[in-house]
């Protein structure tokens, strides 16, 4: 233990000599004696992937703070450099979090210093704003200082590249390579030439998504909330634009705040999360409600029913947005995407509008990616909350979808209908297509990886009654897709079943996703009641033979 102290100790202080953080310094020199506390920071380092880099706050390689950045920047400078192009830049910006602001500036520190351009944003804006400007600007690159919807502790690093879409392999990989070769932080060549962007930039996008396939009816009152925050501004100035009557905005979650107080996790996939809003709604007799995650790629909604409001699913929304899309594009060259853990009912609706549909991996990174020469990608979307509309962003869009779900719920109330109204349709045109998702949250990964080990050593014969049609190992690859950590699970029964089970990429979760599919006649609600049983039974089995504590 004394070696491992001394190492710990020998490898902070050495860290201490670089970091030009105050704050991190004055951590490290804290706890300089206490093994345990180093070992936390200095035993690991945060891996970069497709997701970037996400973490806790903190001194230390395992940790996100000036030198993790700086490393990433310079990583990321070095292979941007590979590209051959002398005018070759890199759009950065970043969300509201402790710490992004600084990130973002050493990163256009580090970027120009490396002899690239930077294209630095003005304030801290929503996420696809820099996907957007990625392709607008012909940037190279561009980077997010974010963590999206993590707890208030954690702070994150996500990279795109020239088409405006987060990284895939074997890029991140080239990109991790050259971090790993990057020295020491003080002796990295640092510029201060970037070009701080204008309105104007934030106004390409505004303008971009008032293309987007609306509709023509307006009449529709939204209550809205941010969630702590930067949506909030350009999405009602897109709504403005596009003549959408200004959103009810939650008060007390309005403005951005790093600590996310009114929430127990700025997630509005979370119990809770979206209880501020929903009682707005009911108070100011909204038709519909909107919730954007803190960096406003992603989008939840909620709506008005018999026995009051409720969220709708991200399969259900992701069903309704793709009709709608579908109805006011046109040409059989339209492209939806989904992914392996999504619901199996975009396929039924594009088949239905004779459009090609595709299923990708999990992720935006993959969703676009997906699809071939001659498609035209008009819509993708995956459960956890993210779609893109049309051509704009080539990632998830939580303002272009709230736009598209605000144009959606107008022409419904245009004809004395709701969006419950539409999906009550769709299980009639299509059948029940009912989704649910069960997570296990652990403090040791290890309890992960050896659950996933356990089920591909003794897959179970059935799952609350159905048995196990075919157990497929996404490892091997699937339905021509590239392999990924996870399994699918197709069951009989009495109408099929699926579930897909899969270490989260960004959490330390693993997380099953459910799907029963049942036929529908005129009346629904019998066929929803027995669906949600289902789905309760399939939980409590997978429950058991996983062996982990639920989430």
């Amino acid at each position: 233990m004394a070696g491992n102290t001394a190492g710990y100790r020998a490898a902070a202080l050495a860290w201490l000599e670089q970091d030009p953080d105050p704050q991190t310094r004055a951590e490290l020199r804290a706890i300089l004696d206490d093994e345990a506390a180093l070992a936390g920071r200095f035993a690991a380092r945060l891996e970069f992937g497709t997701a970037g880099l996400r973490g806790e706050l903190g001194a230390g390689p395992n940790r996100m703070n000036r030198v993790t950045v700086m490393r990433a920047a310079a990583g990321l400078a070095a292979r941007v450099l590979r590209e051959g192009r002398p005018d070759a830049g890199v759009v950065i910006g970043y969300d509201a979090r402790h710490g992004s602001e600084q990130f973002a500036l050493d990163t256009a520190a580090v970027v120009t210093g490396a002899g690239l351009r930077a294209w630095l944003l003005p304030r801290a804006l929503p996420t696809p704003v820099v996907a957007f400007l990625v392709r607008h600007l012909g940037a190279a690159a561009g980077v997010v200082v974010t963590a999206s919807h993590n707890p208030p502790r954690d702070n994150g690093y996500k990279v795109y590249w020239g088409d405006g879409a987060q990284i895939v392999p074997p890029l991140d990989a080239e990109i991790s390579a050259e971090i790993d070769a990057v020295g020491r932080v003080d002796g990295l060549p640092l510029g201060k030439d970037w070009t701080v962007l204008g309105d104007d930039a934030v106004d390409a996008y505004l303008d971009a998504l008032a293309g987007l396939p609306l509709g023509a009816e307006r009449d529709v009152r939204v209550a809205y909330t941010p969630l702590h925050g930067v949506g909030r501004d350009v999405l009602l100035e897109a709504f403005a634009r596009s003549g959408f009557p200004a959103p009810d905005v939650v008060g007390a979650q309005a403005e951005p705040d790093p600590e996310f107080p009114t929430v127990a996790f700025p997630n509005p996939e979370e119990p809770g999360a979206m209880d501020l809003v929903l009682a707005l709604a009911a108070d100011s007799g909204a038709d519909l409600v909107i919730a954007n995650d803190p960096d406003a790629d992603r989008c939840a909604v909620a709506v008005p029913g018999p026995d009051g409001w409720r969220a709708l699913t991200g399969d259900e929304l992701g069903g309704l947005l793709a009709e709608h899309v579908l109805r006011h594009t046109s040409g059989d060259d339209r492209l939806v995407v989904t992914t392996i853990v999504s619901s199996s009912l975009l396929a039924r609706i594009a088949e239905a509008h004779g459009a090609r549909f595709a299923t990708s991996l999990t992720g935006f990174k993959w969703i676009m990616k997906a699809g071939g020469p001659g498609d035209r990608r008009v819509f993708g979307y995956e459960e956890a909350l993210g779609y893109s509309v049309g051509d704009v962003v080539h990632d998830k869009d939580g303002v272009g979808a709230a736009l598209t779900a605000a144009a959606l719920a107008a022409e419904a109330k245009r004809d004395g209908r709701t969006l419950g109204d539409l999906l009550d349709d769709q299980a009639r045109r299509y059948g029940l297509h009912a989704t649910s998702q069960l997570s296990f949250r652990v403090a040791d990964l290890a309890l992960i990886a050896g659950a996933m080990a356990r089920l591909r050593a003794a897959p179970p014969a059935e799952l609350a009654g159905r048995p196990v049609e075919a157990f497929e190992d996404l490892t091997a690859g699937v339905d021509g897709l590239p392999p990924t950590d996870g399994v699918r699970l197709r069951l009989g029964g009495d109408g099929p079943a699926r579930v897909v089970i899969r270490p989260s990429g960004t959490e330390p979760k693993l997380k099953c996703y459910l799907e029963v599919v049942l036929p529908v006649a005129e009346d629904v609600a019998p066929a929803r009641a027995r669906a949600a049983a289902d789905l309760d039974a399939l939980k409590n089995s997978l429950s058991s033979v996983l062996g982990l504590p639920r989430s």
